[in-house]
């Protein structure tokens, strides 16, 4: 299946509005609340919820700036510390999910940040109850290796998602859901490298991704 620069666009921002329709549809709900409440511990209550909402949905257009769009600058490299803090802060939001950075990097070619920034998303995504999220990142023989290492008590990954890791397209084609998919095995692709992905075992999952450096 081609997907055209506009038809992508269109993909990725359905899946921006899905992800923000939560946390910007609390936001809304709790200054109605507010607006109606007069108990001096509930209106509290409304703030508290209101700075979370807000706080997540910060850190989300915080991350997709730099996943998907051109934050970071116009040059060809992206400092790694600005990669750890949208994971870090994407991770904040929902399922405690702890974060083990172990990229030794000071930055990263921007091709190179996009893959781990949407690999981390995706594996985050598969820890549906939580647990750690290793992320890893060297050069060897030429290559960036990106390797990602989700582990807890549950780990599932949609299969389509996993298809359009390795392959390209999922049985349904490319669809807002896969888009952060579609997204690294392009820019994988493109560089001269691949995705791999582990079969779920041990409550343990492995995203790999190497990209030529050349």
């Amino acid at each position: 299946m081609t997907v055209t620069p506009v038809d992508f666009a269109s993909l990725l921002c359905s899946r921006l509005c899905h992800d923000l329709l939560s946390p910007v549809g609390a936001l809304n709900n709790g200054l109605e609340l507010l607006a109606d409440e007069t108990d001096p511990a509930m209106r509290q209550r409304c703030l508290d919820l209101l700075a979370e909402s807000a706080k997540t949905s910060a850190n989300k257009l915080k991350f997709f700036r730099l996943a998907f769009g051109a934050a970071g600058g116009f040059g060809d490299l992206v400092d790694a510390r600005e990669c750890r803090g949208a994971i870090e802060g994407l991770l904040s939001a929902g399922r405690k999910v702890e974060l083990n950075w172990l990229v030794e990097a000071e930055q990263l070619p921007k091709p190179a940040a996009k893959v781990l920034l949407n690999l981390a998303m995706i594996a985050g995504d598969a820890l549906v109850r939580g647990g750690k999220l290793d992320i890893g990142g060297e050069e060897n023989g030429g290559q960036l290796e990106i390797v990602l290492r989700a582990e807890g008590t549950r780990v599932i990954l949609d299969p389509d998602i996993r298809r359009t890791l390795t392959d390209g397209e999922g049985s349904d084609g490319i669809t807002p859901r896969v888009a952060a998919a579609y997204l690294v095995h392009t820019l994988a692709k493109d560089a001269g490298g691949s995705v791999v992905v582990s079969d779920a075992g041990e409550n343990v999952m492995l995203f790999g991704a190497a990209l030529n450096m050349a």
